[in-house]
């Protein structure tokens, strides 16, 4: 038994007492003292002496988080917590003391807690089911050897496995990568988000911009919607400014709410200046403040307040967007701003901003809400063509999402895309959109490629001109120019999870696995409960050859495809065969009807090439929203010769 002195504390709310205790039981296990209250009636002085003290001994501290503790602002766990996380600023920067375990689907944005805990990297353990190796790096933890648990550290490299051809290994890179790590591009849904000073410091730019999210100071509180929508409105207009830097908006997002330094967010975006606002709505009348601050000194270059009507916001959003553009000395076309005249009905556009707000939340609730809200929007002012843009994508998002069918949600955003771009060829959003329905539903690569260009034409400044083009030429497998794309977007839009995740399977394709690792890891870093990202880093473990230390990372997978994907190939590897395939019959079981590509990349990686053509054709006729990486993950695998696999490259417009 381990002495006291080492042991663990285990802090949790009185309903996660079953997943605490499974926690407990196998730590205890593996013979590590474990202070675990177990007591139904807590309170009182006696019991507040007892666990102060032992807060104070323990040599780590683990809070579980859940759905339970956000639903409870107040308990003796929250006490625990606060005595903890002073615990932990009285003692050396180096050592490990808080371990935060996430018990259920909460997900790190939603959840409060403590901001110390946001500086952490969270382990997940659904139910308080413990892994494999789980107990192991506890153990480490306590003899205060470091571990991936707490800060996501690359291994030492390894010799590449002999089992399977890298390209086997990279073409899981992108289906492991599922859902969330496709939209590169897309907007990032981040309202508490990890410390970015993880991130390296970018270079500063003479003429580059960061739009932070404007606050709400509206006598409710009930109008960040319009803020956020406000600040938006002027980054987008900012974009399309040749010339002009401008952050984009997940990283510029990252900052909403948090108290940091003006100089270190333009040092961590590499933006001279920041856009700064506020908005204060009563009634049909708004007042907005804004004001333009220099990040190299914090001096103030320009500000001004504007008390309008809404209908007056779109002139007022290109306002603020021209005198930004005026204090900064560039020289702009007449035509680089959109015209737009008033808002013909302010109902309407509170409908097309509360759409937009909803669509942020990335869930099917969300995204069937604010498809919802832009029809509605549609049906008063069936002309706009921005409303049309952003209904394009959230179809495609519920069909990335697989919430609609291909069919059904591809055919309904290239239709709203097209309309919008009929009303206004110059729509960047809508080019976008249809860009990416070339490329995931029509497999017209020639076709996308034509939209992006007009994309970047229309807003030259934006991280998504970039990011769309880097994952087209990934599915290509013109790997240099997928890295020239996702690095210029990385220029704007450095605190990124999702490009950094984008960036890790480029790199895989260019065989630069520490390169490969070190991005994942950034993806880590910047969102520590990024989806898919433990699956990840164990892909690019097993490509190293660690198939053992691969299997410790995707135990810790929240997601349960990702997981059941990766474990049916990691077990493949260790030789573990009757394992492998318990995992993929749970995939067959489960995921046949709307992932069959993922499966046949398993088959593919084992080696079994009737069954992976099989499930190729079959992904065919659902439409797999995936099938696009076919030419770059599966074409050196074992069925690289096989011209059945050059048949199907050719049926899908990929050269062999």
């Amino acid at each position: 038994m381990i002495e006291p002195s080492h042991a663990v504390f285990l802090s949790y709310a009185s309903q996660d007492a079953e997943a605490a205790q499974r926690i407990c039981e196998a730590l205890r296990s593996g013979g590590i003292e474990v202070w675990f209250d177990k007591s139904e009636l807590r309170g009182g002085d006696a019991w507040d002496r007892s666990i102060r003290q032992q807060i104070h001994d323990c040599a780590l501290f683990i809070p579980i988080v859940s759905q339970h503790t956000q639903e409870r602002l107040e308990g003796y766990f929250r006490r625990e917590w606060r005595l903890a996380v002073e615990r932990a600023g009285d003692m050396a920067h180096n050592k490990a003391f808080l371990v935060p375990i996430v018990i259920d689907a909460i997900a790190e944005r939603d959840a409060s807690v403590p901001d110390k805990f946001l500086e952490l990297q969270w382990t997940r353990l659904p139910r308080g089911e413990t892994p494999p190796g789980f107990v192991d790096r506890v153990r480490h933890l306590l003899a205060g050897e470091p571990s991936t648990m707490i800060r996501a550290s690359g291994p030492a490299r390894k010799q590449a496995p002999s089992w399977s051809k890298r390209a086997v290994v990279v073409g899981a890179a992108v289906v492991m990568a599922g859902v969330v790590g496709y939209f590169a591009v897309e907007r990032a849904w981040i309202s508490k988000p990890a410390a970015p000073a993880a991130v390296a410091p970018q270079p500063l730019g003479e003429k580059s911009i960061a739009v932070l999210p404007f606050v709400d100071m509206s006598e409710g509180h009930d109008q960040q919607y319009l803020a956020d929508g406000m600040a938006e409105e002027i980054l987008d207009q900012l974009a399309r400014v040749p010339g002009l830097k401008v952050i984009g908006r997940t990283s510029a997002f990252q900052f909403n709410g948090k108290p940091v330094d003006l100089r270190k967010i333009g040092t961590t975006l590499g933006a001279a200046y920041v856009l700064e606002g506020s908005v204060r709505k009563s009634g049909d009348q708004v007042r907005i403040t804004a004001q333009l601050i220099n990040t190299h000194n914090a001096t103030h270059e320009w500000s001004n307040t504007y008390d309008r009507h809404l209908g007056d916001v779109l002139r007022l959003q290109d306002a603020i967007a021209a005198a930004v553009v005026r204090e900064l000395q560039l020289t702009v076309e007449p035509n680089s701003f959109r015209a737009r005249s008033t808002v013909k009905d302010t109902e309407a556009y509170d409908l097309y901003l509360r759409g937009r707000h909803a669509a942020d939340r990335f869930d099917r609730e969300g995204l069937d809400e604010a498809i919802s809200l832009f029809k509605q929007m549609l049906s008063q002012d069936p002309n706009s063509s921005d409303a049309l843009a952003e209904l394009a994508y959230a179809y495609y998002a519920e069909g990335i999402q697989k919430f609609l069918q291909p069919r059904v949600a591809f055919e309904e955003a290239r239709q709203a895309a097209e309309t919008a771009l009929r009303g206004d060829p110059t729509n960047a959003r809508a080019h976008f959109v249809l860009g990416k329905v070339y490329v995931v539903y029509d497999w017209d690569w020639a076709g996308a490629e034509r939209e992006f260009k007009r994309l970047a034409l229309q807003a030259p400044g934006s991280a998504y001109a970039h990011s769309g083009p880097a994952l087209l030429y990934m599915a290509l497998g013109r790997w240099d120019d997928a890295l020239r794309e996702v690095s210029a977007s990385l220029t704007v839009d450095p605190l990124d999870p999702d490009v950094y995740q984008t960036l890790m399977e480029i790199q895989l394709g260019r065989d630069r696995l520490a390169e490969s690792e070190a991005a994942i890891r950034r993806t880590l870093e910047i969102r520590p409960t990024y989806a898919w990202g433990h699956a990840l880093v164990g892909l690019v473990m097993l490509f190293r050859g660690d198939a053992p230390g691969a299997l410790v990372e995707i135990h810790q997978e929240p997601d349960p495809q990702a997981q059941q994907e990766m474990l049916a190939m990691a077990f493949f590897a260790l030789g573990r065969k009757t394992e492998s395939d318990v995992a993929l019959t749970r995939m067959l079981k489960k995921y046949a009807n709307d992932s069959a590509y993922s499966i046949g990349v398993i088959y593919a990686f084992r080696g079994q090439r009737e069954e992976a053509i099989k499930w190729l054709e079959r992904a065919y006729a659902q439409k797999d929203a995936f099938l696009q990486f076919a030419k770059a993950e599966i074409s050196q695998t074992v069925l690289a010769s096989d011209p059945r696999y050059k048949a199907f490259l050719r049926k899908m417009n990929l050269p062999e």
